[in-house]
């Protein structure tokens, strides 16, 4: 496949790159603690806070643009409208009491709950969950289209970037990046729409091209497809992006506002990338890889400068989450994994972060290799790791649902493991028509299901014991 950029696009990128590292190199370096370095001092403002939460989480632009390619309108009801659910839940519940724990982890606080086996288990799941791969295999194919590079390569510079603001300046330089993305992410989708509309028309258009499914909510899709999809928006809950960010707010306030803000900015936002892809659904036909709707369409209707504004759009959508996710993982490695068995001695210079940017590079590198598609990406981490983190997540927040660590222990690994062992019985059996599961069963549910019984075993149990007392 073959894009056209002139010249003053490619300058138009390169400046971005040049701009984003600037940035990243000259903001404020943190100090050796581990409240400068992992979470800002906690002296993270409200607009700020937005800009960061908002482009840290949304960074699967070209998955979007191939879910909506495939399946219409329905890629907003199952990868936007699940997580507006889910975030308005964090939001009220979660926010304040994440920021009043004044922690710097998701497993810190399992720590505090559970004890070490369930935080080290619930680290090694949210390294899976939160690995920048996706973000580094979507921005390695633009970096590859746009420069002509080999796809290895072109993601080893991608992740090379991150790096090298994100070594010495930690969550700070990591935010003052993201506020230049948020400004750009907006500005890119901004510009492709008003041509879109004057290249080929109003709804219309959409509704003269597109086929019948695709302008339904559903698409056409079954109940249970349906249903994982939402429950995936789980993934909001216990979304380390999300608990880091509250964890850097200025104060609970702060934290919980920003979350409702930031909920605004992703409603509108999700309206620009779903018109557009629809756009690109209706006008491009028999597209060999949908991940590449937007930046064809782009190639199709947008002249020379707007159309270096709109890829810098998308990469900034990416590149804000592959370095917050980048930062997440190193600090999951450092020091909710190695500091762990290490019996929480203290590492003064954060150098087992900085070691964990390293090695989450690595793995995020070797992961596309082995699951080429974005959307199987989320589908596969977010299936594995989801329920193995829900009921631990939610139940250290709040006293009267914790239980015993041993119930909480068995429910994560059992339900991790029982999702995984599906998920790979359905890929052994995987026909022209995709993964065959037993009984056409979705591999979330069962994980889900065995993670709540076990739960439910040991809540039952405490209630008991708390009778007899």
């Amino acid at each position: 496949m073959t894009i056209t950029l002139g010249t003053v696009d490619i300058i138009i990128i390169v400046a971005f790159f040049a701009a984003v590292i600037a940035v990243g190199r000259l903001s404020k370096k943190s100090d050796a603690t581990h409240t400068s370095y992992l979470v800002a001092g906690r002296a993270i403002t409200l607009p700020a806070f937005v800009a960061t939460l908002v482009s840290s989480f949304y960074g699967g632009i070209l998955g979007i643009g191939e879910f909506t390619y495939r399946y219409g309108i329905s890629s907003w009801f199952l990868n936007a409208f699940p997580y507006y659910l889910f975030i308005t839940i964090f939001a009220i519940f979660l926010s304040g009491k994440v920021r009043r724990t004044k922690l710097y982890t998701i497993p810190d606080k399992l720590m505090l709950a559970y004890g070490k086996p369930v935080s080290i288990t619930g680290a090694v799941l949210i390294f899976f969950l939160i690995t920048p791969a996706p973000y580094v295999f979507m921005l390695g194919i633009i970096f590859q289209l746009i420069f002509k590079t080999s796809l290895f390569v072109s993601m080893l510079i991608c992740i090379l970037i991150s790096i090298s603001f994100l070594y010495k300046g930690g969550l700070n330089a990591d935010v003052k990046v993201n506020i230049l993305e948020f400004i750009m992410m907006y500005l890119g989708f901004g510009i492709i729409l008003p041509f879109c509309f004057m290249a080929y028309g109003g709804p219309q258009f959409l509704t003269d091209n597109l086929k019948p499914e695709f302008l339904i909510l559903t698409g056409g899709k079954s109940a249970q497809f349906i249903i994982v999809w939402f429950f995936i928006g789980l993934w909001a809950i216990v979304d380390p992006t999300f608990h880091q960010r509250c964890y850097a707010a200025k104060s609970e306030k702060t934290a919980r506002t920003g979350v409702f803000i930031s909920l605004i900015f992703w409603i509108i936002f999700d309206l620009m990338t779903t018109t557009a892809g629809l756009y690109a659904a209706g006008s491009i036909k028999h597209l060999d890889n949908p991940a590449m709707s937007y930046p064809v369409l782009a190639d199709n209707v947008l002249p020379q400068v707007a159309k270096g504004f709109f890829y810098v759009g998308m990469l900034a959508t990416i590149l804000s989450t592959l370095h917050s996710n980048l930062f997440i993982s190193a600090t999951t490695i450092g020091r909710d994994i190695i500091g762990n068995f290490r019996n929480g001695k203290t590492d003064d210079k954060n150098y087992y972060s900085k070691l964990g940017i390293i090695i989450a590079s690595a793995v995020s590198l070797c992961i596309p290799l082995f699951i080429p598609s974005v959307v199987d990406m989320w589908y596969t981490l977010g299936t594995i790791t989801i329920p193995g983190l829900l009921v631990a997540v939610v139940s250290s927040y709040f006293l009267k649902l914790k239980i015993n660590s041993k119930f909480i222990l068995i429910s994560m690994i059992g339900s991790a493991m029982v999702s995984l062992i599906w998920l790979l019985i359905g890929i052994i059996n995987k026909s022209s028509e995709g993964n065959i599961y037993p009984f056409g069963i979705e591999p979330l549910y069962p994980g889900l299901i065995v993670g709540m019984l076990f739960y439910f075993i040991g809540f039952v149990i405490k209630l008991r014991i708390k009778e007899k007392d």
